[in-house]
């Protein structure tokens, strides 16, 4: 169960590699949800200027939200791996909780506390449904193929008669 993910970086460099690509993925979904919510909210002469001045204002914030996020919980995971000795889903869980703990800290002890359970929810949620979507594809590649050979031939199948409705 605790096979080593071999296509991410070792832990050091893999913090600064997930906090890009998680500002990369808040910037472009942020520029593409703002950009629909600034075109909505324009009159209807600047629809287009209105949705551009929406995604340069409020598309970085995303980003980086996201970014700041993603370095949390990648050094969360890290720290994790490096206490456990080993790289199972149960650093991911325990990094997402303790993510969503850090991150609702200013708002109370209650708050961060239910932060810190959805966020460790929420990861068992993701790593449970990638444990079985691995399952489901490992499962779909080891079946083997059959043959069926039972199927007679068309071929000359016109000039045939049954003789079983005789």
């Amino acid at each position: 169960m605790g096979t080593p993910e071999t296509s991410r970086e070792p832990c050091p460099d893999r913090i600064l590699d997930d906090i890009g690509g998680a500002f990369g993925m808040g910037a472009v979904g942020g520029s593409a949800f703002h950009f629909l919510k600034g075109v909505y909210n324009s009159p209807s002469g600047a629809r287009i200027i209105g949705g551009t001045q929406a995604v340069r204002m409020n598309a970085p914030r995303v980003g980086g939200s996201f970014a700041v996020w993603g370095g949390l919980f990648s050094a969360f995971d890290c720290t994790m791996v490096y206490v456990r000795q080993k790289e199972d889903p149960w650093n991911s869980i325990f990094a997402g909780a303790a993510t969503g703990d850090f991150l609702s800290m200013r708002q109370g002890l209650g708050a961060s506390a239910r932060a810190a359970v959805f966020g460790g929810i929420l990861l068992a949620l993701i790593e449970g449904a990638g444990i079985m979507l691995n399952k489901v594809m490992s499962a779909q590649q080891s079946m083997p193929v059959m043959i069926d050979e039972s199927v007679p031939s068309m071929a000359g199948a016109e000039g045939t008669t049954d003789k079983s409705y005789t």
